[in-house]
């Protein structure tokens, strides 16, 4: 089981280099925020997604002012309708709890059913800050270095476009 301190251990073992804050635990982007962390503007969010028969899981990465657009990524992926996976396949699969959710869950995912999504705007960003399978801690770490982690574990992973949802017309 990768928990938090197991993986810190693991990118020690590798070199990675990576700022640590531990703090009360977080459940939202508005905890988060209230942190007031240094590196605030490079953390992302995270939503571990299913298509609507539970054939593919999507733990997708995109900035945390950016709003979902499910619809919108369901024709980008070309993928069945989208939805959010339940606790049981949070836990099940990427080993952690709601508001936990990161893309270091990918090192629970023994049978490799996890793609990892980001979205096309985080692909210059030089770091990214996220949890280690605990909310109770934020690891700010560069970003190809947690892209070479994919690359060694074989995780598939793609950027793609991630449009924001429509504005709702206005009442004139």
């Amino acid at each position: 089981m990768f928990g938090k301190e197991e993986v810190c251990a693991y990118l020690d073992e590798r070199g990675v280099r990576y700022e640590r804050v531990d703090h009360e635990a977080v459940f939202t982007m508005e905890g988060m925020a209230a942190l007031e962390l240094p590196f605030a503007d490079e953390v992302v969010k995270n939503l571990f997604l299913r298509d609507d028969k539970k054939r593919n899981y999507y733990l997708v990465v995109m900035p945390e002012d950016k709003p979902a657009n499910l619809k919108a990524l369901r024709r980008t992926l070309e993928a069945r309708p989208l939805r959010f996976a339940s606790e049981d396949d949070l836990a099940a699969i990427l080993g952690v709890r709601a508001g936990a959710v990161t893309p270091f869950g990918v090192l629970h995912d023994a049978e490799g059913k996890v793609q990892v999504v980001f979205d096309e705007d985080l692909r210059d960003q030089a770091a990214v800050g996220i949890h280690p399978n605990d909310n109770t801690a934020t690891l700010r770490m560069p970003l190809p270095d947690l892209l070479a982690l994919f690359d060694d574990r074989a995780v598939p992973y793609r950027f793609v476009p991630m449009e924001a949802p429509e504005a709702a017309p206005s009442a004139e």
